[in-house]
């Protein structure tokens, strides 16, 4: 019997969009490593064993991410997507009349530990990938400088600072930092990896209400960050608003190129990812070429900067 035209039959594998949060305090970041727990290797295990993916003959799943937080940092609103068989996802409802995505995400919940939790699982759009389409990545940094407010409950998500913290200076210290620059003296450096970035947001506030009320917090957004950058910021940060750098040196050390000890890198507890962003759908493919293309001609063209004050 010949087929049906008219009948378009599924691709063999669909990209699916994940939205979901960890507590980062117990995994060696979010890149699968050997012998050690992170949280690509707890997700892409849960997929396999929901998908079956080891007795239909399939390859593992393999996830990309938004962003690859490392270890000990925290994630509220990570994106990720993942290419899966298209036989197997619509074999996960059984016999229920449930969508196949909708019996994805509970089957995921049955599975994963109690410190990831995928929050949404949907068809990704044509062109989306969790990488290179997002527009922009948003952090935040906790920290406690009051004895009085120091709260035990949250000790794995706020870092407590001994000396009390100028928030208006750390706040004018950050603004000289906006913009696109080479940020290498607030990076770990890779091998073949650009370092140039445009920081969009660096602020510093103490919140007067809310959960974070009392609290000393950085809001971080750029369209990407490189290893270690947000923490490094946050480090010159400190040193500002304890008194023991003026204004002006957190900007003097990015038109340096290179790390000073004085603004070492804070611990990672402290830091979570808050928000990725991505254009409209129609946007999507576009926006991962021209990603792709800045990242290749910013490796082949560094920029120059000027020195600054």
């Amino acid at each position: 019997m010949s087929a049906d035209p008219s009948v378009t039959l599924p691709p063999a594998t669909v990209r699916l969009r994940l939205d979901l949060a960890y507590d980062g305090t117990d995994f060696a970041g979010w890149a699968r490593q050997p012998s050690l727990r992170s949280v690509q290797g707890v997700l892409e295990d849960a997929l396999a064993t929901v998908l079956r993916s080891a007795p239909r003959g399939e390859a593992p799943p393999r996830v990309t991410v938004a962003g690859r937080t490392d270890a000990g940092v925290h994630a509220r609103g990570q994106v990720a997507h993942v290419d899966v068989a298209a036989q197997a996802l619509a074999a996960t409802p059984g016999r229920s009349d449930r969508a196949p995505v909708d019996a994805l995400l509970t089957r995921l919940s049955g599975v994963l530990p109690g410190d990831v939790v995928v929050h949404r699982v949907a068809l990704a759009p044509e062109g989306f990938d969790a990488r290179f389409s997002a527009l922009r990545r948003r952090y935040a940094y906790r920290v406690c400088d009051d004895a009085a407010r120091r709260d035990p409950l949250t000790r794995t998500h706020v870092l407590w600072h001994r000396h009390a913290l100028d928030v208006a200076a750390m706040d004018a210290a950050a603004r000289a930092l906006l913009g696109r620059h080479d940020f290498a003296s607030f990076c770990k450096q890779r091998e073949g990896a650009t370092t140039i970035r445009t920081l969009e947001e660096l602020t510093w506030t103490r919140p007067t209400d809310g959960p974070d009320a009392g609290l000393v917090v950085a809001h971080v957004q750029a369209d990407a960050f490189c290893h270690s950058m947000v923490r490094a910021l946050v480090g010159a940060s400190l040193a500002v608003g304890e008194g023991r750098r003026p204004v002006g040196w957190p900007a003097q050390v990015l038109a340096g190129g290179r790390r000073d000890p004085a603004g070492a890198v804070v611990a990672a507890h402290g830091l979570t990812l808050e928000q990725v962003t991505y254009p409209p759908d129609e946007e999507l493919a576009a926006r991962a070429d021209q990603t792709r293309a800045r990242r290749a001609a910013d490796d082949v063209h560094p920029l120059e900067l000027p020195v600054e004050g």
